[in-house]
C-alpha cells in the first residue's frame, strides 16, 4: 500500500510538471522565423496567421525574416534554438528537398525539429501559352514523345518546386524535355509568355492573373484533388499521370525537445486560426488551400515528402547550384 501510494504521488507530480509548460505558456513574445525575404509566399502566409495566433495566445507573434542559403539559415537557427516554444519556423517544401539536395547540412530536419502544425499547400500548376499545340496533359505528352527533346520548361532555379515538378512529369510520363533554370519565377514566366520556353510548373500566385486573363492556359494542377480557386482545371492524376503529386506546402515546426504540451497548444491554436473565414479567404487569394493536421500527421507527411524527393533527386541526377 505504501509503495502504491508513493507511485501514485510520483505519477501525480509528473503529470503536474508535464502540464505546467502549457499552463504558463506563452509568457513572452513568440518569434516565427521565415527563412525567406519579405514579400514572398512564405512571408505573406505567415503574416496572415501571425495576428490571429497573437490574439488567441495573448502574446505578440513576431515574424522574423532570416533569408539565405535556400532557407537553411533560418532552419538552422530554429534547430539550434532553445526548445521552449518561443522560436518557431514556418517550414516549407524546400526543407524536405534540401535533405537530399544538400546532404551536408548542419541540421537534420527529421531529427532536429518537432512538427507542430501543417498550415496549407499550393499545387503546382502546369501552364503553357494558349497557342501551344496542346490543350491537355495527354496532348502535351504526345507532342513531347513525337519530337523528343523539342520541348523546354522553365523554373526559378535548380531544386525549386517548379523544377522538381517538371522532372516528376518527365519521369512519370517517360518524356524528354529540356530544363531551363532562371534566377527567379518572374523571368521564367516572362520567357514563357514570350514563347521562349514551352511550358512550366508554377505556384498559383505567380500565374493566376495570367490564367484568368487567358494569357496562359492551365492544363492541370499537381494536387491530389482539384482546388477551389481553379475548380475547372483537372489534376495531373485525372489527366492520366498516375501517382503524380507536386505541391508546395507550409507548416510550423519547433526545435526538437519542445514539450509536448506546448506543441499541442500551438497545434490547437494554429488549427483554430486556420478555420477562421478571414484566414481562409486571405490564403485563398494567395492560391493556398488550408490543410490542417495533427503533429503526428504532419511528421508522417514530412517524412514521406523527404523520401519522395530523395528518390526524385537521385533518379534525375539533380545537383545543388
Amino acid at each position: 500500500m505504501r509503495f502504491a501510494a508513493k507511485f501514485l504521488f510520483g505519477a501525480a507530480i509528473l503529470a503536474i510538471a508535464a502540464a505546467a509548460p502549457a499552463q504558463s505558456y506563452p509568457a513572452k513574445p513568440i518569434h516565427v522565423i521565415v527563412p525567406f525575404a519579405t514579400g514572398g509566399g512564405v512571408d505573406l502566409l505567415t503574416r496572415v496567421l501571425a495576428p490571429h495566433l497573437a490574439e488567441q495566445l495573448g502574446q505578440p507573434v513576431i515574424v522574423d525574416n532570416r533569408p539565405g542559403a535556400s532557407a537553411n539559415i533560418g532552419a538552422d537557427l530554429t534547430a539550434k534554438a532553445p526548445p521552449d516554444g518561443y522560436t518557431l519556423l514556418m517550414a516549407s517544401s524546400i526543407i524536405a528537398v534540401n535533405r537530399s539536395l544538400m546532404p551536408k547540412l548542419p541540421y537534420d530536419a527529421l531529427r532536429d525539429f518537432a512538427f507542430v502544425a501543417r498550415a496549407g499547400f499550393a499545387p503546382s500548376v502546369l501552364v503553357c501559352l494558349p497557342s501551344f499545340p496542346a490543350k491537355s496533359v495527354a496532348e502535351l505528352i504526345a507532342v513531347a514523345r513525337a519530337k523528343p527533346g523539342s520541348l523546354s520548361f522553365g523554373s526559378p532555379g535548380i531544386g525549386s518546386s517548379h523544377h522538381l515538378a517538371g522532372e516528376m512529369l518527365k519521369q512519370s510520363a517517360k518524356i524528354d524535355a529540356l530544363h531551363v533554370a532562371y534566377k527567379g519565377g518572374a523571368p521564367a514566366i516572362n520567357d514563357l509568355l514570350g514563347g521562349q520556353i514551352s511550358f512550366m510548373f508554377a505556384i498559383p500566385s505567380e500565374v493566376l492573373p495570367q490564367v484568368k486573363a487567358n494569357r496562359l492556359r492551365a492544363l492541370a494542377v499537381g494536387s491530389k484533388q482539384r482546388v477551389s480557386f481553379l475548380p475547372e482545371v483537372p489534376t495531373m492524376r485525372e489527366s492520366g499521370v498516375a501517382d503524380f503529386e507536386a505541391i508546395t506546402w507550409w507548416g510550423l515546426v519547433a526545435p526538437a525537445g519542445t514539450p509536448r504540451a506546448i506543441v499541442d497548444r500551438l497545434n490547437a491554436e494554429t488549427n483554430k486560426a486556420l478555420a477562421l473565414p478571414a484566414v481562409k479567404d486571405a490564403l485563398a487569394k494567395l492560391g493556398v488551400e488550408v490543410d490542417p493536421a495533427t503533429p503526428e500527421q504532419f511528421a508522417e507527411f514530412f517524412a514521406g515528402e523527404a523520401a519522395k524527393y530523395a528518390t526524385l533527386v537521385k533518379a534525375a541526377g539533380i545537383k545543388a547550384e
